[in-house]
Protein backbone atom coordinates (compact mmCIF):
# COMPACT_ATOMS: atom_id res chain seq x y z
CA UNK A 1 0.00 0.00 0.00
CA UNK A 2 1.46 3.43 -0.93
CA UNK A 3 2.14 5.85 1.93
CA UNK A 4 -0.49 8.51 2.74
CA UNK A 5 -0.17 11.65 0.67
CA UNK A 6 0.76 13.77 3.69
CA UNK A 7 3.65 11.40 4.39
CA UNK A 8 4.75 11.69 0.77
CA UNK A 9 4.79 15.46 1.03
CA UNK A 10 6.77 15.43 4.27
CA UNK A 11 9.33 13.05 2.77
CA UNK A 12 9.51 15.25 -0.33
CA UNK A 13 10.32 18.23 1.92
CA UNK A 14 13.10 16.30 3.63
CA UNK A 15 14.45 15.31 0.19
CA UNK A 16 14.53 18.98 -0.76
CA UNK A 17 16.44 19.82 2.43
CA UNK A 18 18.97 17.02 1.86
CA UNK A 19 19.59 18.28 -1.68
CA UNK A 20 20.86 21.60 -0.28
CA UNK A 21 22.73 20.21 2.72
CA UNK A 22 26.40 21.13 3.05
CA UNK A 23 27.51 17.56 2.39
CA UNK A 24 25.51 17.48 -0.87
CA UNK A 25 26.67 20.77 -2.37
CA UNK A 26 29.97 21.93 -0.86
CA UNK A 27 32.82 19.38 -1.25
CA UNK A 28 33.34 19.74 -5.05
CA UNK A 29 33.99 23.48 -4.61
CA UNK A 30 36.77 23.45 -2.03
CA UNK A 31 39.83 25.47 -3.15
CA UNK A 32 43.33 24.13 -3.63
CA UNK A 33 45.55 24.05 -0.57
CA UNK A 34 47.17 27.51 -0.17
CA UNK A 35 50.74 28.25 0.90
CA UNK A 36 49.42 29.68 4.12
CA UNK A 37 46.26 28.96 6.08
CA UNK A 38 42.73 28.27 4.97
CA UNK A 39 40.56 30.76 6.86
CA UNK A 40 36.90 29.77 7.03
CA UNK A 41 34.48 32.68 7.24
CA UNK A 42 31.05 31.06 7.54
CA UNK A 43 27.97 33.23 7.91
CA UNK A 44 24.30 32.27 7.93
CA UNK A 45 21.87 29.59 9.05
CA UNK A 46 23.94 26.93 7.27
CA UNK A 47 27.26 28.32 8.52
CA UNK A 48 28.10 25.77 11.23
CA UNK A 49 27.16 22.77 9.10
CA UNK A 50 29.15 24.13 6.16
CA UNK A 51 32.18 24.73 8.37
CA UNK A 52 31.95 21.20 9.80
CA UNK A 53 31.73 19.84 6.24
CA UNK A 54 34.92 21.67 5.27
CA UNK A 55 36.70 20.19 8.29
CA UNK A 56 35.67 16.67 7.23
CA UNK A 57 37.06 17.15 3.72
CA UNK A 58 40.13 19.34 4.39
CA UNK A 59 43.50 17.57 4.86
CA UNK A 60 44.20 16.98 8.54
CA UNK A 61 47.78 18.28 8.17
CA UNK A 62 46.76 21.48 6.33
CA UNK A 63 46.43 24.64 8.46
CA UNK A 64 42.78 25.65 8.95
CA UNK A 65 41.26 28.30 11.19
CA UNK A 66 38.05 30.19 11.13
CA UNK A 67 34.80 31.49 12.54
CA UNK A 68 31.21 30.47 11.86
CA UNK A 69 28.29 32.71 12.89
CA UNK A 70 24.90 31.03 12.82
CA UNK A 71 21.45 31.43 14.33
CA UNK A 72 20.78 30.39 17.92
CA UNK A 73 20.12 26.65 17.92
CA UNK A 74 21.72 26.03 14.52
CA UNK A 75 25.24 25.20 15.70
CA UNK A 76 27.01 21.86 15.31
CA UNK A 77 30.27 20.58 16.85
CA UNK A 78 33.44 21.64 15.04
CA UNK A 79 37.13 21.07 15.80
CA UNK A 80 39.07 23.83 14.04
CA UNK A 81 36.40 26.48 13.45
CA UNK A 82 34.92 28.54 16.27
CA UNK A 83 31.11 28.63 16.16
CA UNK A 84 29.06 31.52 17.56
CA UNK A 85 25.26 31.45 17.74
CA UNK A 86 23.53 34.80 17.39
CA UNK A 87 20.19 36.52 16.81
CA UNK A 88 17.95 36.26 13.76
CA UNK A 89 15.91 37.89 12.28
CA UNK A 90 16.85 40.70 14.64
CA UNK A 91 20.57 41.12 15.39
CA UNK A 92 21.74 40.80 18.97
CA UNK A 93 24.86 41.46 21.09
CA UNK A 94 26.25 38.01 20.39
CA UNK A 95 26.12 38.66 16.67
CA UNK A 96 27.57 42.14 17.04
CA UNK A 97 30.63 40.84 18.87
CA UNK A 98 30.97 37.91 16.45
CA UNK A 99 30.77 40.31 13.50
CA UNK A 100 33.54 42.38 15.05
CA UNK A 101 35.63 39.21 15.41
CA UNK A 102 34.90 38.26 11.80
CA UNK A 103 36.07 41.66 10.55
CA UNK A 104 39.28 41.26 12.56
CA UNK A 105 39.82 37.71 11.27
CA UNK A 106 39.44 38.82 7.66
CA UNK A 107 41.70 41.81 8.26
CA UNK A 108 44.47 39.51 9.55
CA UNK A 109 44.46 37.27 6.46
CA UNK A 110 47.86 37.33 4.76
CA UNK A 111 48.32 37.27 0.97
CA UNK A 112 49.49 33.62 1.20
CA UNK A 113 46.34 32.62 3.07
CA UNK A 114 43.04 31.77 1.38
CA UNK A 115 39.67 32.86 2.75
CA UNK A 116 36.83 30.41 2.21
CA UNK A 117 33.63 32.42 2.65
CA UNK A 118 30.61 30.18 3.26
CA UNK A 119 27.55 32.37 2.87
CA UNK A 120 23.92 31.42 3.48
CA UNK A 121 20.65 33.14 4.27
CA UNK A 122 20.32 34.83 7.62
CA UNK A 123 23.78 36.35 7.41
CA UNK A 124 22.47 39.91 7.20
CA UNK A 125 21.29 39.77 10.80
CA UNK A 126 24.04 37.53 12.13
CA UNK A 127 26.86 39.71 10.74
CA UNK A 128 25.52 43.09 11.86
CA UNK A 129 28.18 45.47 13.20
CA UNK A 130 26.70 48.97 13.59
CA UNK A 131 28.54 51.76 11.79
CA UNK A 132 29.99 54.59 13.94
CA UNK A 133 27.18 56.79 15.20
CA UNK A 134 24.63 53.96 15.22
CA UNK A 135 23.70 51.55 18.00
CA UNK A 136 22.40 48.01 17.94
CA UNK A 137 18.95 49.17 19.15
CA UNK A 138 18.87 51.64 16.23
CA UNK A 139 19.34 48.80 13.75
CA UNK A 140 16.99 46.45 15.61
CA UNK A 141 14.18 49.01 15.48
CA UNK A 142 14.77 49.68 11.78
CA UNK A 143 14.82 46.00 10.84
CA UNK A 144 11.75 45.29 12.98
CA UNK A 145 9.85 47.95 11.06
CA UNK A 146 11.02 46.64 7.70
CA UNK A 147 10.11 43.04 8.54
CA UNK A 148 6.56 44.03 9.43
CA UNK A 149 6.10 46.29 6.42
CA UNK A 150 5.90 43.62 3.70
CA UNK A 151 9.11 44.87 2.06
CA UNK A 152 10.96 42.33 -0.11
CA UNK A 153 14.28 41.00 1.14
CA UNK A 154 16.29 42.96 -1.45
CA UNK A 155 14.89 46.22 -0.04
CA UNK A 156 15.45 45.14 3.56
CA UNK A 157 19.04 44.20 2.81
CA UNK A 158 19.64 47.45 0.93
CA UNK A 159 19.06 49.25 4.22
CA UNK A 160 21.05 46.74 6.29
CA UNK A 161 24.08 47.07 4.01
CA UNK A 162 24.34 50.77 4.69
CA UNK A 163 24.09 50.54 8.46
CA UNK A 164 26.78 47.90 9.10
CA UNK A 165 30.58 47.82 8.80
CA UNK A 166 30.59 44.23 7.51
CA UNK A 167 27.90 44.01 4.81
CA UNK A 168 27.66 45.24 1.22
CA UNK A 169 31.16 44.16 0.13
CA UNK A 170 32.96 45.50 3.18
CA UNK A 171 34.53 42.17 4.16
CA UNK A 172 36.06 41.95 0.68
CA UNK A 173 37.43 45.47 1.09
CA UNK A 174 39.03 44.47 4.40
CA UNK A 175 40.74 41.37 2.97
CA UNK A 176 44.24 41.08 1.41
CA UNK A 177 44.00 37.35 0.68
CA UNK A 178 42.26 35.64 -2.23
CA UNK A 179 38.68 34.64 -1.44
CA UNK A 180 36.50 31.77 -2.63
CA UNK A 181 32.91 32.69 -1.75
CA UNK A 182 30.51 29.73 -1.85
CA UNK A 183 26.90 30.86 -1.62
CA UNK A 184 23.77 28.91 -0.75
CA UNK A 185 21.03 31.14 -2.10
CA UNK A 186 17.85 31.85 -0.19
CA UNK A 187 16.76 34.78 -2.36
CA UNK A 188 14.66 34.94 -5.50
CA UNK A 189 16.98 35.47 -8.46
CA UNK A 190 20.10 34.27 -6.60
CA UNK A 191 21.69 37.75 -6.55
CA UNK A 192 25.03 37.46 -4.65
CA UNK A 193 24.63 41.08 -3.55
CA UNK A 194 21.38 40.25 -1.75
CA UNK A 195 22.28 36.85 -0.22
CA UNK A 196 23.26 37.70 3.39
CA UNK A 197 23.62 41.30 2.16
CA UNK A 198 26.69 40.39 0.08
CA UNK A 199 29.60 40.82 2.52
CA UNK A 200 32.07 39.82 -0.21
CA UNK A 201 30.14 41.20 -3.19
CA UNK A 202 29.97 44.63 -4.79
CA UNK A 203 26.97 46.72 -3.76
CA UNK A 204 25.00 48.53 -6.44
CA UNK A 205 22.76 50.37 -3.96
CA UNK A 206 23.39 53.67 -2.22
CA UNK A 207 22.49 55.55 0.95
CA UNK A 208 19.84 57.35 -1.10
CA UNK A 209 18.36 53.99 -2.11
CA UNK A 210 18.19 52.97 1.54
CA UNK A 211 16.33 56.16 2.42
CA UNK A 212 13.94 55.54 -0.46
CA UNK A 213 13.20 52.06 0.87
CA UNK A 214 12.25 53.42 4.29
CA UNK A 215 9.98 55.96 2.63
CA UNK A 216 8.38 53.49 0.20
CA UNK A 217 7.45 51.04 2.96
CA UNK A 218 6.46 53.72 5.48
CA UNK A 219 9.04 52.62 8.03
CA UNK A 220 9.65 55.09 10.86
CA UNK A 221 13.32 54.44 11.56
CA UNK A 222 15.08 56.02 14.54
CA UNK A 223 16.29 59.56 13.98
CA UNK A 224 19.92 58.42 14.21
CA UNK A 225 19.39 56.05 11.27
CA UNK A 226 17.69 58.65 9.10
CA UNK A 227 20.39 61.23 9.92
CA UNK A 228 23.13 58.69 9.16
CA UNK A 229 21.67 57.85 5.75
CA UNK A 230 21.11 61.52 4.92
CA UNK A 231 24.75 62.26 5.72
CA UNK A 232 25.65 59.39 3.40
CA UNK A 233 23.73 60.97 0.54
CA UNK A 234 25.73 64.16 1.08
CA UNK A 235 29.06 62.34 0.87
CA UNK A 236 29.89 62.68 4.56
CA UNK A 237 29.91 58.89 5.02
CA UNK A 238 31.76 56.56 2.69
CA UNK A 239 29.64 54.45 0.34
CA UNK A 240 29.75 50.66 0.19
CA UNK A 241 32.30 49.23 -2.31
CA UNK A 242 30.92 49.37 -5.85
CA UNK A 243 31.38 47.17 -8.95
CA UNK A 244 34.84 47.56 -10.40
CA UNK A 245 36.55 48.10 -7.05
CA UNK A 246 39.98 46.41 -6.94
CA UNK A 247 39.11 44.34 -3.85
CA UNK A 248 36.67 42.21 -5.86
CA UNK A 249 39.40 41.07 -8.26
CA UNK A 250 40.53 38.71 -5.49
CA UNK A 251 37.06 37.18 -4.97
CA UNK A 252 35.74 34.11 -6.81
CA UNK A 253 31.99 33.90 -6.17
CA UNK A 254 29.95 30.75 -6.87
CA UNK A 255 26.31 29.88 -6.22
CA UNK A 256 26.50 26.23 -5.13
CA UNK A 257 22.86 25.67 -4.13
CA UNK A 258 19.49 27.35 -4.39
CA UNK A 259 15.75 26.81 -4.35
CA UNK A 260 16.07 25.13 -7.74
CA UNK A 261 18.45 22.58 -6.22
CA UNK A 262 15.97 21.86 -3.42
CA UNK A 263 13.01 21.48 -5.80
CA UNK A 264 15.00 19.06 -7.96
CA UNK A 265 15.65 16.88 -4.91
CA UNK A 266 11.95 16.79 -4.05
CA UNK A 267 10.95 16.09 -7.64
CA UNK A 268 13.32 13.12 -7.89
CA UNK A 269 11.79 11.61 -4.74
CA UNK A 270 8.18 12.12 -5.82
CA UNK A 271 8.73 10.78 -9.32
CA UNK A 272 10.31 7.65 -7.83
CA UNK A 273 7.06 7.20 -5.88
CA UNK A 274 4.95 7.36 -9.03
CA UNK A 275 3.84 10.97 -8.65
CA UNK A 276 3.71 13.21 -11.72
CA UNK A 277 5.59 16.46 -11.01
CA UNK A 278 5.15 19.92 -12.48
CA UNK A 279 8.00 22.27 -11.59
CA UNK A 280 6.63 25.81 -11.14
CA UNK A 281 10.04 27.38 -10.42
CA UNK A 282 11.68 28.98 -7.39
CA UNK A 283 11.08 32.63 -8.24
CA UNK A 284 7.63 33.21 -6.79
CA UNK A 285 7.52 36.28 -4.60
CA UNK A 286 4.75 38.43 -3.18
CA UNK A 287 2.10 38.55 -0.49
CA UNK A 288 1.27 35.07 0.80
CA UNK A 289 -2.45 35.48 0.21
CA UNK A 290 -2.00 36.69 -3.36
CA UNK A 291 0.37 33.80 -4.02
CA UNK A 292 -2.24 31.39 -2.67
CA UNK A 293 -4.86 32.81 -5.03
CA UNK A 294 -2.52 32.25 -7.97
CA UNK A 295 -1.86 28.62 -7.10
CA UNK A 296 -5.52 28.01 -6.28
CA UNK A 297 -6.40 29.18 -9.79
CA UNK A 298 -3.85 26.74 -11.22
CA UNK A 299 -5.34 23.92 -9.16
CA UNK A 300 -8.88 24.75 -10.25
CA UNK A 301 -7.80 24.75 -13.87
CA UNK A 302 -6.16 21.36 -13.52
CA UNK A 303 -9.21 19.94 -11.75
CA UNK A 304 -11.48 21.26 -14.50
CA UNK A 305 -9.37 19.56 -17.17
CA UNK A 306 -9.01 16.25 -15.30
CA UNK A 307 -11.53 15.71 -12.47
CA UNK A 308 -10.10 12.21 -11.98
CA UNK A 309 -6.40 11.45 -12.24
CA UNK A 310 -4.75 8.16 -13.15
CA UNK A 311 -1.92 9.05 -10.79
CA UNK A 312 -1.35 11.93 -8.37
CA UNK A 313 0.10 15.22 -9.61
CA UNK A 314 2.34 17.51 -7.54
CA UNK A 315 2.98 21.19 -8.21
CA UNK A 316 6.35 22.20 -6.74
CA UNK A 317 7.41 25.79 -6.22
CA UNK A 318 9.80 27.92 -4.25
CA UNK A 319 10.61 31.56 -3.68
CA UNK A 320 9.59 33.80 -0.83
CA UNK A 321 6.14 34.71 0.34
CA UNK A 322 5.72 37.94 2.29
CA UNK A 323 3.25 38.96 4.95
CA UNK A 324 2.22 42.48 5.81
CA UNK A 325 1.42 42.10 9.50
CA UNK A 326 -2.02 43.49 10.35
CA UNK A 327 -3.08 41.29 13.26
CA UNK A 328 -1.67 40.10 16.55
CA UNK A 329 -1.64 36.36 15.82
CA UNK A 330 1.33 34.05 15.66
CA UNK A 331 1.80 33.58 11.95
CA UNK A 332 4.56 32.58 9.56
CA UNK A 333 4.50 33.25 5.84
CA UNK A 334 4.16 29.59 4.84
CA UNK A 335 1.34 29.05 7.28
CA UNK A 336 -0.35 32.19 5.97
CA UNK A 337 -0.02 30.89 2.40
CA UNK A 338 -1.42 27.49 3.30
CA UNK A 339 -4.41 28.84 5.23
CA UNK A 340 -5.26 31.15 2.33
CA UNK A 341 -4.88 28.21 -0.08
CA UNK A 342 -7.31 26.15 2.02
CA UNK A 343 -9.93 28.89 1.71
CA UNK A 344 -9.27 29.51 -1.99
CA UNK A 345 -9.64 25.80 -2.87
CA UNK A 346 -12.68 25.24 -0.68
CA UNK A 347 -15.02 22.74 -2.36
CA UNK A 348 -12.33 20.95 -4.35
CA UNK A 349 -11.69 17.30 -3.50
CA UNK A 350 -8.38 15.55 -3.01
CA UNK A 351 -6.17 18.61 -2.37
CA UNK A 352 -3.15 18.00 -0.17
CA UNK A 353 -0.38 20.56 0.34
CA UNK A 354 2.70 21.40 2.35
CA UNK A 355 4.38 24.78 2.68
CA UNK A 356 7.52 25.22 4.76
CA UNK A 357 10.79 27.08 5.02
CA UNK A 358 13.79 24.91 4.22
CA UNK A 359 15.64 26.31 7.25
CA UNK A 360 13.08 24.66 9.53
CA UNK A 361 11.73 27.96 10.88
CA UNK A 362 8.61 29.62 9.43
CA UNK A 363 9.09 33.22 10.43
CA UNK A 364 9.90 33.26 14.14
CA UNK A 365 7.96 30.16 15.21
CA UNK A 366 9.19 26.73 16.19
CA UNK A 367 7.71 25.09 13.11
CA UNK A 368 8.97 24.79 9.55
CA UNK A 369 5.50 25.23 8.13
CA UNK A 370 2.24 23.28 7.99
CA UNK A 371 0.26 20.64 6.13
CA UNK A 372 -3.10 20.98 4.36
CA UNK A 373 -5.40 17.99 3.95
CA UNK A 374 -8.79 17.57 2.23
CA UNK A 375 -10.42 17.69 5.69
CA UNK A 376 -8.62 20.76 7.07
CA UNK A 377 -11.55 23.18 6.97
CA UNK A 378 -14.04 20.54 8.11
CA UNK A 379 -11.94 19.65 11.14
CA UNK A 380 -11.37 23.32 11.90
CA UNK A 381 -15.11 24.02 11.87
CA UNK A 382 -15.69 21.11 14.26
CA UNK A 383 -13.25 22.73 16.68
CA UNK A 384 -14.94 26.12 16.35
CA UNK A 385 -12.03 27.69 14.46
CA UNK A 386 -12.90 30.61 12.19
CA UNK A 387 -10.45 30.16 9.31
CA UNK A 388 -11.01 33.60 7.66
CA UNK A 389 -10.63 35.32 11.03
CA UNK A 390 -7.40 33.44 11.75
CA UNK A 391 -6.08 34.52 8.35
CA UNK A 392 -7.04 38.14 8.94
CA UNK A 393 -5.24 38.33 12.27
CA UNK A 394 -2.15 36.50 10.97
CA UNK A 395 -2.74 33.51 13.22
CA UNK A 396 -2.01 30.62 10.85
CA UNK A 397 0.21 29.09 13.53
CA UNK A 398 -2.65 28.92 16.01
CA UNK A 399 -4.98 27.51 13.35
CA UNK A 400 -2.73 24.65 12.27
CA UNK A 401 -1.50 23.99 15.81
CA UNK A 402 -5.09 23.36 16.92
CA UNK A 403 -5.41 20.79 14.13
CA UNK A 404 -2.05 19.19 14.98
CA UNK A 405 -0.98 19.95 11.40
CA UNK A 406 2.15 22.01 12.04
CA UNK A 407 5.31 20.66 10.42
CA UNK A 408 8.01 20.72 13.12
CA UNK A 409 11.51 19.68 12.05
CA UNK A 410 13.83 21.75 14.21
CA UNK A 411 16.74 23.61 12.57
CA UNK A 412 17.74 21.98 9.28
CA UNK A 413 21.04 23.92 9.16
CA UNK A 414 20.50 24.85 5.56
CA UNK A 415 18.44 27.54 3.85
CA UNK A 416 17.07 27.65 0.32
CA UNK A 417 13.95 29.68 1.10
CA UNK A 418 10.35 28.48 0.86
CA UNK A 419 9.25 25.05 -0.34
CA UNK A 420 5.69 24.44 -1.49
CA UNK A 421 4.10 21.25 -2.77
CA UNK A 422 0.45 20.97 -3.78
CA UNK A 423 -0.69 17.43 -4.53
CA UNK A 424 -3.83 16.60 -6.49
CA UNK A 425 -4.95 13.05 -5.75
Amino acid sequence: MPPPYETLLIEAFHSAVRAVSAESILPPHLPARPRGRLLVAAIGKAAADMAACVERHWPADAPLDGLAITRHGHGVPTHRTHVVEAGHPLPDRDGQEAARAMLELIGRAAPDDHVLALISGGGSSLLTLPAPGLTLPDIQATVRGLLGSGAPIADINCVRKHLSLTLGGRLAAACRAPVTALLLSDVVGDDPGVIASGPFHADVTTHADALAVLDAWHVEAPAAVVDFLCRGTQGEIQETPKPGAACFERVDTRIIGSGTTALAGAAAFLEAQGVEVVQMGDRHVGEAEAMARYFAAEVRGLRACAPRRAKPLALLSGGEAQVTVRGGGRGGRNGQFLLALALDTRGLEGIHALAADTDGIDGTGDNAGAILTPTTLERAAALGLDAPACLARNDAYGFFAALDDLLVTGPTRTNANDFRAILLA
